[in-house]
């Protein structure tokens, strides 16, 4: 009794074993039992051919796996991966991550990029990447071409091929022909290649000159059209303008018309004094702008000091030797700039300035006061016109 129970328990035992290496098997192959550590990675669209459990490579060496795909409301996808935590050490926070294809009809698989500033922080549990690129598939391209075809009407279709047809019968020569012009002109442009590359290149600065004045350019164009715009809206006003100047302008010939010989005349009798003005600008410049701080100044309390006494009578004046004339000059604008105007230091004495006026009373001969009449009326009064009234100076010049 006891053998007949123990071969049916070793067999169940057979049993249970083979099926626990047959599932510590598939538990190691699918990673069941290794420790790794969630990534999140979003993503415009997963794919058609992204599965769960595919690879996560970086350099061409698996660092992870998809564990799961979660689609969003908005399109989006959400990859969550599953790395090995040995390899997050060697992974930039920063990584540029690819869902990409080894061949066109292949599965997808995430493709982890060095960046080219790799951050000195690394990929860390929990963090979530945005994808960069996701490549197109072959099927995805063939529903954008089923898309287009959908829009085209078979039938419009056959005609445009059948004139295509009809339009290339019978001048196969004529188009053959063309073709070796053709060829021709690209052999003779062949040469000039080189010059137009330079061309393009010495073209860049000019393109680069524009797109940064592209502001500006359109910003005038713009208020351009603003003015343009005002000029309409205002067309109405403009031509009121436009008559009422016509009108001015008719007016302003009449009254010019008929007092031209009048101010002809007073613009020649103006020129003698523009002239004038014309040559001592500069002094009137300066003696106005000193007259400038000086009416700004607060008032002062000025006075008068005289200093009088009795000097000798000069020479009496002489004819034509003492005839007075207009000939002293100042030096003009150098001459009042030189002196400081218009602004003068404190306490500033203005030189004095001995200017050619006809008498000189310090000529040689003057013989000053003399002991009679008239040089004593000369000491008192000054020079007397006229020849002396007494004897002792009869005979002298006068």
């Amino acid at each position: 009794m006891k053998g007949s129970a123990v071969r049916p328990l070793a067999g169940v035992g057979l049993v249970v074993a083979i099926l626990l290496i047959f599932a510590l098997a598939v538990g190691l192959f699918r990673g069941t039992f290794t420790e790794t550590v969630p990534v999140s990675v979003v993503s415009e669209r997963a794919g058609l051919v992204m599965d769960p459990d595919a690879k996560v490579k970086m350099r061409g060496v698996q660092v992870g796996k998809v564990d799961r795909i979660e689609n969003r409301a908005d399109g989006t996808a959400v990859l969550h991966l599953a790395m090995d935590p040995e390899q997050l050490k060697l992974i930039p926070s920063n990584v540029l991550i690819d869902i990409t294809s080894s061949t066109v009809f292949g599965s997808k698989f995430v493709q982890l990029k060095p960046p080219p500033d790799p951050s000195p922080q690394k990929l860390h549990e929990g963090q979530v990447i945005q994808s960069q690129h996701v490549t197109v598939e072959i099927n995805t391209v063939f529903q954008q071409l089923v898309a287009v075809l959908d829009k085209i009407d078979p039938a419009k279709l056959n005609e445009t091929l059948g004139a295509i047809a009809t339009a290339f019968n019978g001048r196969g020569e004529k188009f053959g022909q063309t073709l070796v012009d053709f060829n021709a002109l690209l052999a003779k442009i062949e040469p000039s290649l080189p010059n137009l590359s330079h061309d393009i290149e010495a073209s860049v600065p000019t393109f680069t000159a524009y797109g940064d004045a592209a502001p500006d350019l359109i910003s005038t164009i713009q208020n351009t059209t603003t003015l343009s715009n005002s000029l309409v809206d205002q067309q109405h006003n403009l031509d009121e303008f436009l008559v009422s100047a016509i009108g001015l302008a008719d007016l302003g010939n009449e009254v010019v018309d008929a007092n031209r010989q009048g101010l002809t005349d007073v613009a020649h009798l103006l020129v003698p004094t523009t002239g004038l003005l014309a040559e001592y600008h500069d002094s009137l410049r300066c003696g106005l702008g000193g007259l400038v701080p000086f009416a700004k100044s607060p008032p002062q309390y000025s006075s008068i000091i005289t200093s009088s006494g009795l000097t000798m009578g000069v020479e009496r004046y002489r004819y034509p030797g003492d005839l007075p004339k207009v000939a002293a000059k100042s030096g003009g604008a150098n001459y009042c700039e030189a002196l400081g105007l218009p602004e003068l230091p404190p306490n500033f004495v203005p030189p004095f300035v001995a200017g050619d006026v006809g008498s000189n009373p310090a000529r040689y001969g003057n013989q000053g006061i003399l002991l009679n009449s008239d040089a004593l009326k000369q000491w008192l009064f000054g020079p007397l016109d006229g020849p002396p009234r007494n004897t002792a100076q009869i005979g002298q010049p006068g």
